[in-house]
């Protein structure tokens, strides 16, 4: 996995410009993913690559388009020191694993990386960073291929009504 490196406070205009909110397709809007942030993103991104950012990744609007975008674009997790609430949520209901990292502006764009989630880091270019724990139940959305794929799989609770 190479690593896509970005700087503190990348909004979600930054992801996906507001321009392509009409589009709904991850592999379309995967097209112009960081267009105007970092342009030669969407044409070089590979299955498989990572994001990493400083602090606040993903303020500013709830757009999901945001994380539809790396999905579209084979991203499926973002390292970050800290992210906005709502694209971490969002990024969990569409299946990109949000990661907290507090080292991760010591991660080199370009660096070889690899996430070991149960053992609480990742390694990047032969260095070891400590992560986060990923909850079970998050992990579980992730696996599923986000929130809607997750609750299909629920079984049925039984309700008590009197």
């Amino acid at each position: 996995m190479r690593v896509w490196k970005f700087g503190d406070d990348i909004d979600t205009d930054a992801i996906i410009p507001g321009r392509f909110l009409t589009i709904n397709n991850p592999d379309e809007l995967a097209k112009h993913a960081f267009e105007g942030t970092r342009d030669e993103f969407a044409k070089k991104v590979k299955e498989g690559d990572v994001i990493v950012g400083g602090r606040n990744f993903g303020c500013g609007s709830s757009r999901e388009h945001a994380p539809l975008a790396l999905i579209g674009a084979g991203v499926k997790v973002v390292v970050a020191r800290s992210f906005a609430r709502i694209f971490f949520r969002n990024s969990i209901n569409v299946g990109v694993l949000p990661v907290v990292c507090p080292d991760a502006d010591k991660i080199a764009d370009g660096a070889k990386v690899s996430l070991k989630i149960k053992e609480g880091y990742l390694e990047a270019d032969g260095k070891k960073y400590a992560i986060e724990p990923v909850p079970v139940f998050m992990q579980g959305i992730i696996d599923a291929g986000g929130l809607v794929e997750f609750a299909k799989n629920l079984k049925e609770v039984p309700v008590c009504t009197r």
